[in-house]
């Protein structure tokens, strides 16, 4: 990372620190001018779309009371401003997942030093003004900025004057501010105006990118759009519980042999009314425990199911078990899935 830059020197005209800063200030501006007018940016988070983290709510383009994301998907709600980058895998997230940096510029303002805690627990009157939690802000240049928000308390690694590179780390993941489960909220605005990165200033065609999108074109195909997707699934030994968003695995009872019952859960996003599943647990040998056939009755951000049986002999017999689910709209297949997990005698 560039070094920080005091503001003393800052404000020391005269002194060889400030001329080296209008320096760096004037390269990168004058970059950023010669290249295009608009920043072109980096995936702002070390995670892989699709496989660890997954994309959960867009820009809401719906200006009236109703809310629609850049597809005209249910992808958003209303007056979101930014694009919802949201971790799925618990491990990681548990690890630390880096917020960096998307392009280069300079630290307008950064805070740290706010609670992870889900806005459910404590109220939003508690977090009034600071909605975007510990969070950072990046000017770009030509009236571009970035702001990258709900940041992990004591994460936060740069304060306003820093230059940035792209792919700078600027803090890990969290849960800060107006959130239920852990993202990163990340946001575009040119002149004061939020501007949707997936469509850039002007979208030429209503629910279609069009040829404006401020990613870096190495990200069209894992960030291309998709509406409904899996966050998780598993086999446990009890109903699947949920914390800060998540089915939490560290307080869902794991399977045993001598487990009360056998479940087999699913939590996927961006589900729609008249969308209908299937649920199959099968035991060692491809016996049927449970299945299940229905239709889910309205849309959902994200829905939790699950199926299962309860153990009748005195211990679940070894092998592999086998969770199988799949979701329909209409005639067509939306998602199939398939959990194993194997029993081992000791």
């Amino acid at each position: 990372m560039a070094p920080r830059v005091s503001r003393r020197a800052e404000r020391g005209a005269g002194s060889l620190a400030a001329v080296l800063l209008g320096l760096s200030l004037s390269s990168w501006v004058g970059a950023q001018a010669e290249a295009s007018s608009a920043p072109r940016f980096a995936l702002p988070i070390d995670c892989q779309i699709g496989r660890s983290c997954i994309v959960q709510n867009y820009v809401d383009h719906d200006t009236g009371p109703g809310s629609r994301d850049y597809r005209c998907g249910l992808l958003t709600y209303d007056g979101h401003k930014g694009t919802d980058i949201r971790v799925v895998d618990g491990a990681l997230l548990k690890r630390g997942v880096a917020v960096l940096a998307a392009a280069p510029g300079r630290v307008r303002a950064s805070r740290d030093g706010m609670r992870d805690v889900s806005v459910r627990a404590v109220g939003k009157a508690a977090i009034a003004g600071r909605e975007a939690g510990n969070s950072v802000v990046i000017e770009h240049g030509e009236g571009w900025e970035s702001q990258y928000a709900h940041l992990r308390e004591g994460s936060v690694s740069v304060r306003a004057g820093d230059l940035i590179r792209t792919g700078d780390r600027l803090g890990l993941v969290g849960l800060s501010g107006n959130t239920e489960f852990p993202h990163l909220h990340f946001e575009v605005r040119h002149q004061g105006r939020t501007v949707d990165p997936f469509v850039g200033l002007e979208q030429p065609e209503p629910c279609k990118a069009g040829d404006g999108a401020l990613w870096q074109p190495r990200l069209a195909d894992a960030l291309a759009y998709v509406a409904t997707g899996v966050l998780d699934a598993g086999i446990a030994g009890g109903p699947p519980v949920l914390g800060e968003g998540n089915v939490d695995r560290d307080r869902t009872e794991g399977f045993a042999s001598t487990s009360e019952a056998a479940i087999f859960w699913v939590q996927i996003y961006g589900t729609r009314e008249d969308d209908h599943e299937e649920f199959r647990l099968l035991a060692p040998g491809g016996r049927v425990l449970a299945e299940r056939r229905g239709r889910i009755s309205r849309n959902q951000a994200q829905w939790l199911a699950y199926v299962g049986a309860k153990r009748r002999d005195a211990a679940w017999p070894m092998g592999k078990y086998r969770g199988e689910y799949t979701l329909y709209r209409g005639s067509r297949k939306l998602i199939a899935l398939e959990r194993d997990l194997d029993l081992a005698g000791r």
